[in-house]
């Protein structure tokens, strides 16, 4: 994989590649649904939902259960999880020295909706990096689709080939991928070769993100 120019938009995810989130949100989430009657832990929700949109996650809990959830789930995870994450926030060690080393604009587009991250991002001291903040609620359909990522390079008027992606889930790679944009995987919480089996060229700390990114491109 090569880039053959240098971007003119990295596009990042939010969840596990700028926050240290992943382990709270899936851990609150294994235990909302738990005692909804749908028993899970959280190594469980996060290989099944990390990555995704929540509400079409539920989706498919729901239709497994045979009924809906409580009214407001998804608002009250949604709360649960900026209301952890403000009281001790966790940016990813080394993201923003990484970012500010890229080349190119600098936008997110994550499967969070537009509250979490402004909150989380400002609890982090990140929200300043960023010319957009791209949720998966402005789209038809989130990761894996492309949708996402195709809706926040048109936004900004780049050409998907011009962008490159930093994720940390299959879902979020496959979503890059089919958005023809090259993607970078942080692998923190998964196993490198799970990234790159989907199409990433992997890497496990942020301070190396700016070799990985230069080890695309033509000498």
């Amino acid at each position: 994989m090569t880039f053959g120019m240098r971007p003119d938009l990295v596009i990042f995810d939010c969840d596990g590649v700028l926050i240290d989130s992943e382990a709270i949100a899936n851990g609150l989430l294994a235990e909302m649904l738990s005692a909804e009657g749908y028993p899970i832990d959280r190594p469980s929700a996060i290989a099944r939902f990390m990555g995704r949109p929540t509400s079409e996650s539920l989706r498919e809990v729901e239709q497994e259960l045979g009924r809906q959830l409580s009214p407001g789930f998804v608002e009250r995870h949604e709360r649960r999880v900026i209301e952890a994450f403000v009281a001790d926030p966790r940016p990813v060690p080394g993201v923003r020295a990484a970012a500010l080393a890229l080349p190119g604009r600098r936008c997110v587009a994550s499967s969070s909706g537009h509250d979490y991250l402004r909150a989380v991002l400002a609890a982090a001291g990140l929200a300043d990096l960023f010319e957009r903040l791209f949720s998966s609620r402005e789209v038809a359909r989130g990761k894996p689709a492309p949708d996402l990522f195709l809706h926040a390079a048109a936004s900004l008027g780049v050409p998907p080939g011009r962008c490159v992606v930093i994720e940390d889930s299959p879902a979020g790679v496959e979503a890059a991928v089919a958005a023809g944009m090259p993607v970078l995987g942080y692998a923190a919480m998964l196993a490198p070769e799970a990234l790159a089996g989907c199409g990433a060229a992997p890497f496990t700390a942020m301070a190396d993100l700016p070799a990985t990114l230069a080890r695309l491109e033509p000498a």
